[in-house]
């Protein structure tokens, strides 16, 4: 499980960066006139949408294996797969999820070292 953790937390970063770049580029084509340097960088990250897109699948899939493995609620899990979607707030969602998946893994390993005593 510690892989799968791993792989989440990496694509969670990376997902929350490309979607506060995605979004900034959105918000910069709307209040800047075109032809100018600021615009042409709203298109640029026009262009990188998809990749962020397909980024945001594979952390949905990753995401719903890690919920699997660790024992997360529904509701734990679609709320984190939601948050993945706010720019800014998906790094405290990272944090969130990976700090309740330790929690429960260390709860998890007590239980089985007190069956194992018994």
């Amino acid at each position: 499980m510690p892989k799968t953790l791993t792989a989440y937390r990496v694509l969670a970063l990376v997902v929350s960066f490309f979607v506060i770049a995605v979004v900034g580029g959105w918000i910069i084509k709307m209040v800047v006139d075109e032809g100018g340097t600021l615009y042409d960088i709203g298109e640029f990250t026009a262009s990188i949408s998809p990749i962020h897109g397909v980024f945001y699948m594979v952390l949905l899939v990753i995401t719903a294996v890690l919920s699997r493995q660790a024992g997360w609620s529904v509701g734990f899990t679609v709320t984190t797969m939601i948050l993945a979607t706010i720019p800014f707030v998906s790094f405290w969602a990272e944090h969130r999820a990976t700090q309740h998946t330790k929690e429960l893994w260390a709860s998890y390993e007590a239980e089985a070292e007190a069956a194992a005593a018994q």
